[in-house]
């Protein structure tokens, strides 16, 4: 019968397709995700008014940080939370 129970809960377990993180349903509220609204994005120095996604080959002279908050390290805690959302939950 344990078994039965652990193997539901894994089932039941999504991914969250905001932070990448496994949660289960029954315990997603408004805090349970931490993520960045906006990507991480390249400034470069020579057009300092338009923002580029970032991609591989950009120069290493190039501004590297979050559009949303400004952080400059792709692996800081998200600036925003709200709930998970499933790759299965509509848009």
């Amino acid at each position: 019968m344990e078994k039965e129970t652990a193997a539901t809960a894994t089932a039941a377990e999504r991914v969250c397709r905001r932070c990448k993180t496994k949660y289960s349903p029954s315990g997603n509220t408004a805090q349970s995700c931490r993520f960045h609204p906006s990507f991480f994005v390249c400034r470069r120095h020579d057009d300092q008014k338009r923002y580029y996604e970032l991609k591989d080959g950009d120069p290493p002279y190039a501004a590297r940080f979050y559009d949303c908050c400004g952080a400059e390290d792709p692996d800081v805690a998200g600036c925003a939370t709200g709930f998970h959302l499933s790759y299965d939950d509509p848009e």
